[in-house]
């Protein structure tokens, strides 16, 4: 693969059929927070992994943005778990989604997002258990349940942001890095 680091690869003894890991970066879906999602984005682009967000605007649009444009030789594919329109266009995705730079688009039957992102009917619980690891940037209720479905799934998560107060309630377990790098190390740590 183009660049990829064949550790990142859990079965790596093969390129073909090899499983690519999966890196979600979830996020506010109004506020870009270009300072960390673009650096983050080009720099998960140079790791021949997958980038997995919402498919929506805000965070979810600027990493998966950088992440396509990168310079630098990609090994994965910008996807996007879609929320659905609510009844009568069931399976129809929601306004404004996906972004124009997602080039895998997963639709779903599920309409939940903000406040009832940990609900059954929320597409949340696909981007927790679909990505090996997660990196969340600042956002508001839909993130903060994608928060608490990656502890409650066990999935490793580092919230990368200026302090914790840029999450509601950010568990103290949960940690807390400032800057990409250390986000990128906690990602590859995770994926070791």
């Amino acid at each position: 693969m183009r660049g990829t680091l064949s550790w990142l690869r859990p079965n790596h003894e093969s390129k073909e059929g090899a499983r690519v890991s999966i890196v979600g970066v979830m996020g506010s879906g109004q506020e870009p927070h270009e300072e960390w999602a673009v650096p983050l984005g080009e720099r998960l682009a140079g790791l021949g992994v997958h980038l997995l967000t919402g498919g929506g605007g805000g965070v979810m649009e600027a990493v998966t943005h950088a992440f396509v444009a990168s310079p630098r030789p990609r090994g994965g594919l910008a996807l996007g778990v879609l929320p659905s329109r609510d009844p009568p266009h069931v399976g129809e995705p929601a306004l404004g989604y996906p972004n124009p730079f997602v080039e895998l688009a997963v639709r779903t039957h599920l309409p939940a997002r903000g406040s009832g992102g940990s609900g059954a009917d929320s597409r949340n619980h696909i981007n927790v258990l679909t990505s090996d690891v997660i990196v969340a940037l600042p956002g508001a209720e839909g993130t903060a349940s994608e928060i608490e479905l990656a502890r409650r799934y066990g999935r490793p998560i580092v919230a990368l942001g200026p302090h914790r107060g840029a999450w509601p309630a950010l568990p103290a377990e949960v940690a807390l890095v400032t800057r990409v790098e250390d986000a990128i190390a906690f990602v590859l740590d995770a994926l070791r």
